[in-house]
C-alpha cells in the first residue's frame, strides 16, 4: 500500500495531495482547494509571486472580456525589450545577492494563481532560503515581495506542451505554466557567464581582460545602487 502511494504521490490519482501543486507551485483554487498543498521545507527552487506585470496585456477576465488600459499599441519589440530589461534586473540581483542560478522562468499566464509569477532555481538549497528570508522583507516597484520556496524542480513537466508548440485552446488562463522567453542576446549573456567565470578560472587573464571587466562591474554596481535609490529592487 505504501509503495503505491508513493507511485501516486502528486499525480491525478492522488486523491489527497494537489497534482497542480505539486507540478506548478501554484493551483487555482488556492486556499479553498480540496487537497492538500504540501510546502517544501527546502528545495533549490523559490517563487516570486505576481512580480512581472506585461505591459502587452490588457486585464482579462477569463470570460473574455477587458478591464483597465490597452496598451496594446505596444510593438513587439519594445515589449520584448521591457521583458529582457525586468528578466536581466532580477536575474543579475539573485544571482549576485544569493548564489549561482541554474534557470529562472517568468510565467505569461494570466490566471491569478500564476499571472507574473517568476521561478528562480539556484544551485544550492541554501541559496534558495537565504533568498526567500530576505525577498520577503523587501519591496520591488513599491509593492512588498512575496517569496517563497517552490516545489518545482522540473519545468518540463510544468509547461503547457500545447503553448510551446503554439496549439493551446486555454490562452492565458490555461493551468500550467506558459513561459515568456526571452531574447537569443540576453541568454547567451546571462548564462554564458558560468562557462565564462570557469574559463577564466582555468587560465591567467590579460590585463587588457582585466580591465575591461572591472569597468563592467563598476557599471552594473552603479545600476544597482541607482534601483535601489529609487526604490524598484
Amino acid at each position: 500500500m505504501a509503495e503505491y502511494l508513493a507511485s501516486i504521490f502528486g499525480t491525478e490519482k492522488d486523491k489527497v495531495n494537489c497534482s497542480f501543486y505539486f507540478k506548478i507551485g501554484a493551483c487555482r483554487h488556492g486556499d479553498r482547494c480540496s487537497r492538500l498543498h504540501n510546502k517544501p521545507t527546502f528545495s533549490q527552487t523559490i517563487v516570486i509571486q505576481n512580480i512581472y506585470h506585461n505591459p502587452a496585456n490588457t486585464a482579462q477576465s477569463a470570460d473574455g472580456g477587458t478591464t483597465g488600459i490597452d496598451q496594446s499599441n505596444l510593438t513587439d519589440v519594445e515589449v520584448q525589450q521591457h521583458f529582457d530589461d525586468f528578466f536581466e534586473e532580477v536575474f543579475t540581483e539573485m544571482e549576485q545577492k544569493y548564489g549561482e542560478i541554474e534557470e529562472m522562468n517568468v510565467c505569461d499566464n494570466l490566471g491569478d494563481h500564476l499571472v507574473g509569477n517568476v521561478y528562480v532555481k539556484f544551485r544550492y538549497e541554501e541559496d534558495a532560503e537565504k533568498a526567500v528570508e530576505d525577498l520577503n522583507n523587501r519591496w520591488f516597484n513599491r509593492q512588498p515581495i512575496r517569496a517563497e520556496l517552490s516545489p518545482v524542480t522540473d519545468f518540463r513537466e510544468a509547461c503547457c506542451r500545447q503553448y510551446e508548440m503554439g496549439e493551446c485552446t486555454r490562452g492565458g488562463f490555461c493551468n500550467f505554466m506558459h513561459l515568456k522567453p526571452i531574447s537569443r542576446e540576453l541568454r547567451r549573456e546571462l548564462y554564458g557567464r558560468r562557462k565564462r567565470k570557469k574559463r577564466s578560472r582555468s587560465r591567467s587573464k590579460s590585463p587588457k581582460r582585466r580591465s575591461r571587466s572591472r569597468s563592467r562591474s563598476r557599471g552594473r554596481d552603479e545600476r544597482y545602487r541607482e534601483r535601489e535609490r529609487s526604490g524598484r529592487f
